[in-house]
Formats: structure tokens, sequence, C-alpha cells
């Protein structure tokens, strides 16, 4: 088996022969067309039968199954249906204009599930591990993030202070190199940038390691700008692409990262902390019921 395909055969498989097609053999892309085409229907064939639709032999639907990184067809039948169970690949969720308004709902849902599946499998819990140290052992946390990065960036900054964390994510670029050049050993900066080549969050990360800060990178590659200035890379990777009515599946992964960061974190506390978790969750309650009246 080759290291792609070692490397792709976790993920959802529909999305594992997208990528690999222009590498297959030609008769081996016959298969791979007559999958994508229909799934559903070659998840209920056998082996001759998927031959016959393909128009090659059924040697070639073996080596096929081989060369994605499947144990054999029953193997590719298996990642096949937990595929469908996932979601319909993002080859079959584009939005074309004559879609009715149920099929775009059914198209966003699936391609959104079918990404953060992607995300799941690729997420290093060692790395998040490494994270949840640095932010319990932070004296304070600031975060930086730009366009729908600083979406999360808010979100995180939000979860933190609830946890006894001092933590800020301002949104304006002045206060924000402000902040990171202010920052000082026993600090934590968490950037956020799903591309990882915003310049502006790079030199964010740079300049806070340079005043002796710890850095969490959080962003959808670890092949990056933002990766050689970080001490922790969270790599969010997702289906994201850059069709105008695809959903941003970047922000919503990374929104689902720090929910894990921040639970993580949470079940960390000492006791006086919990408490103090507890009574200001019991506060807000109360404040919610008050405003129905």
């Amino acid at each position: 088996m080759n290291s792609q395909a070692e490397t792709l055969a976790p993920r959802n498989i529909l999305e594992a022969i997208r990528m690999m097609r222009p590498e297959l053999r030609k008769s081996d892309r016959k298969v791979a067309d007559i999958v994508l085409a229909d799934p559903q229907r070659i998840l209920n064939a056998t082996v001759a039968e998927t031959a016959e639709i393909a128009e090659v032999s059924q040697p070639t639907v073996i080596r096929f199954c081989t060369a994605i990184g499947c144990d054999g067809f029953q193997d590719f039948k298996i990642r096949l249906a937990q595929s469908l169970v996932l979601g319909t690949p993002a080859t079959q969720s584009a939005i074309a204009n004559d879609d009715t308004p149920d099929e775009v709902a059914a198209k966003i849902f699936d391609y959104t599930m079918t990404s953060l599946d992607w995300a799941r499998h690729k997420l290093d819990m060692a790395q998040v591990n490494e994270a949840v140290a640095l932010i319990l052992s932070a004296r304070s946390l600031q975060i930086f993030g730009f366009g729908a990065s600083a979406i999360v960036a808010q979100d995180f900054q939000q979860k933190f202070p609830l946890l006894g964390l001092p933590c800020n994510a301002t949104m304006d670029s002045h206060q924000q190199l402000m902040a990171a050049s202010m920052m000082q050993p026993g600090d934590v900066a968490v950037a956020i940038s799903n591309t990882g080549e915003t310049l502006s969050i790079v030199e964010l990360a740079r300049l806070a390691r340079e005043q002796g800060a710890k850095v969490i990178a959080i962003s959808g590659s670890n092949q990056t700008a933002l990766a050689n200035y970080s001490d922790v890379l969270i790599n969010v990777e997702t289906l994201e692409n850059t069709d105008l009515f695809t959903p941003t599946t970047s922000r919503i992964a990374a929104l689902v990262a720090v929910d894990i960061i921040s639970t993580l974190v949470a079940r960390r506390l000492d006791r006086v902390e919990s408490q103090r978790l507890v009574r200001m969750k019991r506060y807000l309650s109360q404040m919610r019921k008050n405003e129905m009246f």
C-alpha cells in the first residue's frame, strides 16, 4: 500500500477517492468514477456487478480497492457505508443554481458533516493536550484572529475568563500589535488562521515568541508560515474551498476545536475554580429567567 493510501484510509473513503483519482491507473479511474457518481448503488453491488458497471475486469476492482488503501472489496464497502452515514462527499455537495431550498439545506448539512469528520481524524490529541497544559499554566492569554478566524478568537475569549484565566481577543490590528509586543514569559498567545499564511497573524505570533511568550497555533495545515512560530500546532484540516456558496467549514471545525480545548481545561480545574464556574452558570441561568418577564 502506498504512503498516500495509508494516510487517506482512515478518513472518509469518498474524499480519499476524490483526492487520489488523478494518480490512479486509467482502468482504476473508471471504478473511481462510478463510485463517486452513485456510491449507494456500489454499496449494494458485488465485485462482479461493480466490474460490469465500470466496464472493467473483477481483478481491476480489487486492485482499485487496494490502491485507495482498503484491504479488499469488503473492507472498501464497510468504509463506503461509513462515509455515506456521515454524508455526501464534497464532490457531490456543490450547490447548483437550480437546487431547491431543501436540496441546498441537505447539501450544506452533508458537506459540513463530512468535513467535520475529516477534521476529527486529522486532529492530533497530543498537540491538544500540550495546548491545554500551556493554558493551565499561563499567566494570561492573548487571542489573535482576522476575518472568519476573528469569530473563533471571540468565542475563545468568551470561554476562558469563565475558567479564571485572564484572556483578551481584541479585533483592532493596532491593539493586537501592542498586545503581542507587551507579552512576557508565562503568557500564552493563541494565533488562529485557517491558511496559516495571513501575514499579520504570522507577525503577531513571531512577535509574541520574541517577547518570551508561548504560542499555540490553530490552523488548517501543519505546513505553513505560522507553524514556524508556534510551540504547539493544532491542525484543524477541513475540506474548505473558495466556492461562493460553500459553507465555512473551517470556522465550524475551529469552533469545535476551541470547545474541546476549553472543556479539557475546565475538567482539570481545582475544586475552588470548579465551584466558581458552577456559581457563575447559576447566575446566568437566573438572569435569563428574569429577562423573560
